[in-house]
């Protein structure tokens, strides 16, 4: 049966992230043939709605208000809950990220609906939708549906491919005024610790970094080699708890999650809880000097070697083609 799908579209700094299109592509598969509206929330951010259309969306709401400049729980529940009041929604999409996994929930608890979070991906199932998740850091997979309600469903980054960018796609795009008030939160001020560059969560291809690296130097070549292949640059908790890399950098069951085309493991032995964070990426390179190193058990590719030698031969030979 045809539904009405909202997605919640994100912003930074001035620009959609691709979670937001992968979010579209997954709202077409709730939908089934029925109406995807974006919706976007900010300030100034109405010319974003054709770039969600040209992904997919059918129309788009802008809501601009500068109280939805920065993220804040407060803000983005009511701007929501309003929009879902105007449209009656059958389900609701966002990405899995740090604002869609804040959201959710409360999204879900105000309107007593369903949550199925992290999804990787979705499937039809006669009229019903299934929902394909991850369980058990990554070992197993488990597949969920809504059977009766509202269905609101976070996607995971990476996943979901989004559909061909196609500019001669023509949907409206239509501003609606919020009334946000009681704020018990006001961002003033946002210091980003992250590195410059791709988006890690986001990212194709990850270099990343364990105990190996050995210092907050030992990063240099792996940084250098990131900048050659596009990539961004990830740490094990070793690497982070040992102080050569900030924690907004760590990948593992208790730090980022991601599935990058390419996963380049430089000094990491490979714990448990770091691969809960990456063995799902479809391409895992291992650098090691240790043969017995439980990193091997994952990657399809394994040198054995100090990566101080081997990463700047791979930065050499990948600028020799790149």
């Amino acid at each position: 049966m045809a539904k009405k799908v909202l997605v919640l579209g994100e912003a930074r700094e001035g620009e959609l992230r691709n979670v937001s299109f992968e979010a579209i592509a997954a709202g077409k598969d709730v939908a089934a043939g029925g109406e995807v509206v974006g919706v976007i929330f900010g300030e100034n951010v109405t010319e974003l709605g054709n770039e969600m259309i040209t992904y997919g969306a059918d129309r788009v709401i802008v809501v601009n208000n500068e109280k939805l400049k920065n993220y804040t729980p407060d803000g983005y529940s009511q701007a929501l809950l309003q929009v879902i009041e105007n449209e009656s929604p059958e389900g609701i999409v966002m990405g899995h990220t740090s604002i869609g996994k804040d959201l959710s929930p409360k999204i879900a608890a105000k309107l007593e609906a369903g949550l199925i979070s992290d999804a990787t991906g979705v499937e039809a199932d006669g009229d019903d939708v299934v929902f394909v998740r991850p369980i058990y850091s990554g070992k197993a997979f488990e597949k969920k549906k809504v059977k009766e309600g509202t269905v609101i469903a976070t996607v995971r980054p990476n996943n979901i491919k989004p559909l061909e960018k196609d500019e001669s796609r023509s949907g409206e795009v239509s501003e609606l005024d919020v009334d946000i008030k009681d704020l018990r939160t006001i961002i003033k001020d946002i210091v980003r610790k992250t590195s410059t560059g791709v988006d890690l969560s986001e990212a194709n291809i990850i270099v990343s970094g364990g105990r190996g690296v050995k210092s907050a130097e030992g990063f240099e070549p792996l940084k250098e080699l990131a900048d050659v292949l596009g990539a961004a640059v990830g740490a094990s908790r070793g690497a982070c708890d040992a102080g050569y890399c900030d924690y907004s950098l760590q990948i593992g069951q208790t730090g980022k999650v991601v599935t990058p085309d390419l996963y380049i493991a430089c000094g990491i032995s490979g714990a448990i809880q770091h691969l809960a964070g990456m063995s799902n990426s479809k391409v895992i390179v291992a650098i090691n000097k240790d043969p017995e190193a439980n990193i091997f058990s994952v990657a399809d590719y394994g040198i054995v070697g100090d990566l101080f030698e081997v990463v700047p031969l791979l930065t050499e030979e990948f600028k020799k083609v790149l």
